[in-house]
């Protein structure tokens, strides 16, 4: 059985979409995944990058092309009355959950995700947060120090394996980044002779002749 790292921020439409859709694509093929919960901040950071929603114009665009993505794959979604926030929050309680040296179950992730991205509320209102709580009855203090640890060394050890942005979808040695991989990263569990060819190595070895 092949195994699968899905590394996410609920903050993340694409990230939402690509957990409803990913079961579909995987129908009849041997696969087991595990739910990652990463702080997309974090991830920036590492890489000096901004997230979508930070750069002024393609901040619409994400809003728009999202919520047309949902239309189009028939997947509920609208955009929580304020976005970008802060979703350290729900990390903790993603990780809270889980039992120690487990990542949260399917289940979790799901209530979580649609949380955020189905009614349009805000994400962090308190009374919210205390309801999502109790419905998910984490083992663990959210607000415990073996939480926020669990949190920190899940996206260090992302940004380790060369993690930059969210969905992240983990194989093996190789990395398939945002909703519209899934196609490829089929193809990879699909055995497509591709990828036993050059190009995925060759690709890290093109030279930049642009410094910023």
């Amino acid at each position: 059985m092949t195994s699968i790292d899905f590394y996410f921020d609920p903050i993340s439409p694409y990230a939402a979409l690509a957990f409803e859709r990913l079961p579909q694509v995987l129908v009849g093929r041997s696969v087991a995944v595990r739910h990652v919960p990463v702080f997309l901040g974090g991830l920036l950071k590492a890489h000096d990058n901004k997230g979508p929603a930070e750069i002024l114009h393609k901040r619409d665009w994400v809003y728009r092309q999202a919520l047309w993505l949902g239309h189009h794959l028939n997947i509920p979604l609208t955009v929580p009355k304020t976005h970008p926030f802060n979703p350290l929050p729900l990390l903790r309680l993603l990780w809270a959950s889980a039992e120690p040296g487990q990542t949260p179950s399917r289940y979790a992730v799901e209530t979580v995700f649609r949380h955020v991205w189905q009614g349009g509320a805000e994400a962090t209102d308190p009374a919210r947060l205390t309801s999502l709580t109790q419905a998910l009855a984490p083992s663990q203090d959210p607000a415990g120090e073996a939480v926020k640890t669990a949190l920190r060394d899940a996206t260090d050890a992302a940004v380790a394996r060369g993690v930059f942005g969210v969905p992240t979808f983990g194989v093996g040695d190789r990395l398939f980044w945002g909703l519209d991989s899934l196609d490829m990263l089929l193809a990879c569990l699909d055995g497509e002779p591709w990828f036993q060819g050059p190009d995925w190595a060759d690709a890290a070895q093109v030279r930049s002749g642009l410094q910023r």
